[in-house]
């Protein structure tokens, strides 16, 4: 007797109008699944539903009740939802001196907030779509950043950190009911992510008060900034290669087959060269101050 035929993937996507989540939405598309498109606001999403896509106005910073309420809806789109992908999120550029306390809740009620809220929202739709069998997964994205902060974007590196630790957390709470747990930690990637623009939350937003002091020739501050323009546009990421490879990992064929889903996934040479430069560091302070450390034990002689 043959087995039943795998369900088709039913993917409800954040920040679709941009960057990874309009890539992952047309590579899911391609391949002949159900996609639900969101944005904060739907109207910009005209190609995804040319192609085919379910679109919906969303946005992760919403009040839980309201986010509960876009769930239900998405999911009595085609019946079930089978991905969750959280691909909202943008970078907040400032020294910790010149942010101000708003900007600060803002960059993470989207980044990190949001991600728990739609962890919250999603789950028991997925935990119902697993019982059917199949691949069922929850996405979430952090950062190269993740593993590696620095002067002015320390706001920012904070959040991706917070986003693959609460992943690491929800995957070991959610594996039981069959939810697979991904966080995507790409690398700089050519899309408009690093571009300045209106202040929308899916470009680059500079603190609006920006010190003289931080600004000086030689500046760590300075440099960064200095170094984001210079590789806005020619970061060697392919957001395309990259929605390929995230769409084959998180239905485990192309490249992933025969491949566990990671709860945590670098993508980008410069991903994984971070890592094992932060891999090396951690050695060597281990090394240095293994001795100091165990006198705090009470089994120590200190």
């Amino acid at each position: 007797m043959s087995s039943p035929p795998t369900p088709t993937p039913v993917w409800l996507i954040t920040a679709t109008s941009s960057g990874f989540g309009k890539q992952i939405a047309l590579e899911a598309l391609s391949r002949g699944h159900r996609v639900i498109a969101t944005a904060r606001d739907s109207s910009k999403l005209t190609l995804l539903r040319s192609l085919g896509a379910a679109v919906l106005d969303l946005d992760v910073t919403a009040d839980q009740a309201v986010l509960d309420a876009k769930l239900a809806q998405a999911a009595a789109v085609y019946g079930r939802l089978t991905h969750v992908v959280n691909a909202a999120g943008y970078i907040f550029v400032g020294a910790v001196e010149e942010a101000s306390q708003q900007e600060e809740r803002d960059v993470y009620a989207t980044n990190v907030f949001g991600v728990l809220r739609m962890a919250r929202a999603a789950t028991p739709w997925l935990r119902e779509a697993a019982k059917e069998g199949g691949i069922v997964s929850l996405v979430n994205f952090g950062s190269l950043g993740s593993y590696n902060s620095g002067p002015g974007v320390g706001h920012y590196c904070s959040t991706k950190g917070a986003v693959s630790s609460i992943s690491e957390g929800l995957a070991a709470e959610l594996r039981p009911f069959g939810i697979e747990v991904c966080c995507v930690e790409p690398g700089y990637t050519r899309t408009e992510f690093l571009r300045k623009g209106d202040g929308g939350k899916e470009r680059r937003v500079v603190a609006r008060r920006e010190m003289e002091v931080y600004g000086e020739e030689g500046h760590p501050v300075r440099e960064w900034k200095d170094a984001m323009d210079a590789v806005d546009g020619r970061q060697p990421g392919d957001v395309e290669r990259a929605a390929r490879v995230i769409v084959d990992v998180l239905t485990k064929e192309g490249v992933a087959r025969g491949r566990d889903i990671p709860v945590r996934l670098p993508l980008g040479s410069d991903t994984i060269k971070q890592i094992r430069k932060r891999i090396g560091e951690y050695e060597a302070r281990v090394r240095e101050w293994e001795d100091v450390a165990r006198l705090v034990d009470y089994e120590s002689e200190f």
